[in-house]
């Protein structure tokens, strides 16, 4: 039976593959509980430092599966329990001090736009589109999407991308702070594999550089509503502090040292 989503890990990398890709990686009940399972394992696990969410298929994530909701769903209840579910994966990834890369191609849509914004740095296609979508089928937005998009592009352009039948070109996704960068070549295939690419590039540069550091500035963001000012500049020094004691910042902070006073000499 083939695994709703694939869960590797090297040399401190973590991948985490959605692999429904004949249904377009949309979540069913059981993509739900593998997902909420894999990204636990995956934040967890000591020896990660850096995370890589992708896809199999031409697209990323087109958010629920509506298929499979009119088959075995009969309540609102069941859907709510769903969304309950890929919730805790979601706050898995976003809140951990772990940086997080989306590689997505093809297309992002519904609840799919809430599993990227539970990126940190977003990669996308060239020819990728990315849009909400959820009106379309009488629903609301859910998966983080109404908690995070605003926070991504301002409220007013949320509000734009939810009330329309709309679908972002790569390059309004990226001129909106949607996606980070977008990359591609020619064909969906050849695109496909130059966002993964780039996104391993990207969480590669995290490991090879002071990743726990990288780590500990998303999580300072990342649950930053949680505080109010003043708790966050306490949070901040508390932060800053614990990572001067550690051995990370103590080599590269006596290797800077060094260098200065060589070129002072």
């Amino acid at each position: 039976m083939t695994e709703p989503i694939r869960l590797t890990v090297e040399g401190g990398l973590a991948r985490l593959t959605l692999n429904r890709p004949r249904r377009l990686n949309a979540f069913n009940a059981e993509l739900a509980h593998a997902w909420a399972d894999a990204t636990a394992e995956a934040v967890g696990r000591e020896d990660v430092g850096a995370i890589i969410i992708d896809a199999e298929g031409p697209s990323f994530c087109a958010g629920g599966d509506v298929l499979d909701m009119a088959q075995t769903m009969s309540a609102g209840s069941d859907i709510t329990a769903l969304a309950g579910v890929i919730n805790r994966g979601i706050r898995s990834l976003t809140e951990a001090p772990i940086p997080v890369v989306a590689a997505a191609q093809g297309t992002t849509a519904g609840g799919g736009l809430g599993i990227l914004l539970c990126s940190d740095y977003a990669v996308i296609g060239a020819d990728s589109r990315i849009g909400s979508l959820y009106a379309n089928i009488g629903l609301t937005p859910d998966l983080s999407v109404s908690a995070q998009l605003s926070h991504a592009v301002g409220e007013r352009r949320a509000l734009q991308l939810v009330l329309q039948d709309r679908l972002l070109s790569a390059a309004e996704a990226v001129e909106w702070g949607l996606a980070a960068e977008a990359v591609g070549a020619d064909g969906a295939e050849a695109t496909a594999d130059a966002v993964r690419a780039r996104a391993e590039e990207i969480a590669r540069f995290w490991l090879a550089g002071a990743h726990r550091a990288y780590g500990q500035a998303k999580r300072l963001i990342r649950t930053r509503p949680a505080r109010s000012f003043v708790e966050q500049l306490d949070e901040e020094a508390r932060t800053i502090g614990a990572s001067f004691d550690g051995d990370e910042a103590k080599k590269r902070v006596q290797a800077f040292a060094a260098a200065s006073a060589k070129r002072g000499a």
